[in-house]
């Protein structure tokens, strides 16, 4: 499969976060700080945290998921309007994931968040529109697809609410709700694939 946007985003990210793990400063111009936007306004702060990671397995989880998802993403979204399509939706799935972390967090000279979570949510809760019984693996336990979305959900929002561990899951509660947005958007026809899809398990 023919993915060239998926794999240029996976090796620039990388790239960029193991050169902000060397170089502090560059992870503090890089990394989503509200004041900097807010005050001096890099608003290429919505996009460029993105690129960055806290530690290698952050890095890692969202590497592999955009991957595999990615490339079916981007494989569909070509067929249906060209290959600019993709990288439109995950540049604009980072700055609206994040759009309400940032918001709430505007005035909070204490606040950063940095990771590619938000813009993968979108890119996974895209593909789940398309085959949501397909089967995934989640820390190498299988499940369908479907299923791993109703626990995300209900996790991100009991998480986000409790808080306390430094993840940000309100950007991927916006980055899963755009994905599945940005689908219906480009094509409505959609939303009756994934419910007849949804109405017909392949199993049972």
């Amino acid at each position: 499969m023919s993915s060239p946007i998926t794999l240029l985003l996976i090796a620039v990210t990388c790239v960029v976060t193991f050169l902000a793990f060397r170089t502090p400063s560059l992870a503090g111009r890089l990394i989503l700080w509200p004041p900097a936007i807010d005050r001096h306004r890099q608003y290429d702060r919505l996009v460029t945290y993105g690129f960055i990671h806290a530690d290698f397995w952050h890095l890692l989880f969202n590497m592999v998921t955009l991957f595999f998802f990615g490339r079916q993403i981007e494989g569909w979204m070509a067929q249906q309007a060209g290959p600019w399509v993709f990288p439109l939706f995950y540049f604009s799935a980072l700055v609206v994931s994040i759009l309400p972390t940032y918001l709430k967090h505007q005035k909070d000279p204490n606040y950063r968040s940095l990771g590619a979570s938000g813009a993968v949510s979108a890119v996974l809760f895209a593909f789940i529109m398309l085959a949501p019984w397909a089967w995934i693996g989640v820390f190498f336990i299988p499940m369908p697809a479907i299923v791993f979305a109703v626990l995300y959900i209900a996790y991100s929002i009991w998480m986000d609410h409790r808080g306390g561990d430094n993840v940000n899951h309100g950007a991927h509660l916006a980055g899963a709700a755009y994905g599945v947005l940005f689908m219906v958007a480009m094509d409505t026809r959609v939303v009756a694939h994934f419910l007849g899809q949804l109405s017909n398990p392949p199993f049972g």
